[in-house]
């Protein structure tokens, strides 16, 4: 990602539609499951290499924004012991370092059996246990896929809604946006848009 970042310029210039649209100023990183853990590890979370014990340390400070959606929690006992073994950099995961703002997107269903002992909540540890400006988005009956978010006709999706990715689709772009553009309206447009009505999708909390 970083190296990416290194060659804007060329990837501007190789794709003519691109000329003029890229503002090296205005950086995000987004993911979803693993892709969430990568993205962590560019907003400022750390982990000790298993190998040879050396902390891993890849913040980008070109990023100024995150979404970690479904992202992996902390290590430790945390994990179950299947990752443990096959997975042990997870064991050191740290989100203390963590600075950089970001919105952490959760579904309260999504207890990701395989990976960790403390159910949907270890997918907080994101919001929870980094420092600096964070944003939760919970949203109610949302397994790991948040309803879909993946794509068309993927068979993996198991709490298959529409109306929750239009959700999330409609949340994390007006996160950006206000976060990259400040003063701009859309995320509080959106969260009051997610607020109302009887039957809201989630709910929103900041530090």
């Amino acid at each position: 990602m970083s190296r990416i970042l290194d060659r804007l310029d060329a990837v501007e210039a190789a794709v003519p539609q691109l000329a003029g649209r890229l503002d090296p100023s205005k950086v995000a990183v987004a993911g979803h499951s693993m892709g969430g853990h990568t993205a962590s590890l560019l907003l400022g979370a750390r982990l000790t290499d298993p190998h040879d014990g050396t902390e891993v340390n890849l913040a980008e400070p070109r990023i100024t924004a995150g979404l970690l959606l479904a992202a992996p929690g902390r290590g430790g006992d945390a994990v179950t012991e299947f990752v443990a073994e096959n997975y042990p950099f997870f064991l050191s995961m740290d989100f203390s370092a963590m600075t950089t703002p970001a919105l952490v997107v959760a579904g309260d269903k999504d207890a990701s059996a395989h990976l960790t002992v403390r159910g949907a909540q270890w997918h907080t540890d994101p919001y929870t246990l980094s420092p600096g400006r964070k944003t939760l988005l919970t949203l109610f009956g949302a397994e790991h896929g948040l309803g879909g978010i993946s794509g068309y006709d993927v068979a993996e999706t198991t709490d298959e809604s529409p109306r929750r990715v239009a959700a999330v689709q409609q949340l994390t772009w007006a996160y950006l946006r206000s976060e990259l553009y400040p003063g701009d309206p859309a995320w509080q447009a959106a969260c009051d848009a997610l607020a109302a009505g009887p039957d809201p999708l989630g709910r929103i909390e900041s530090k």
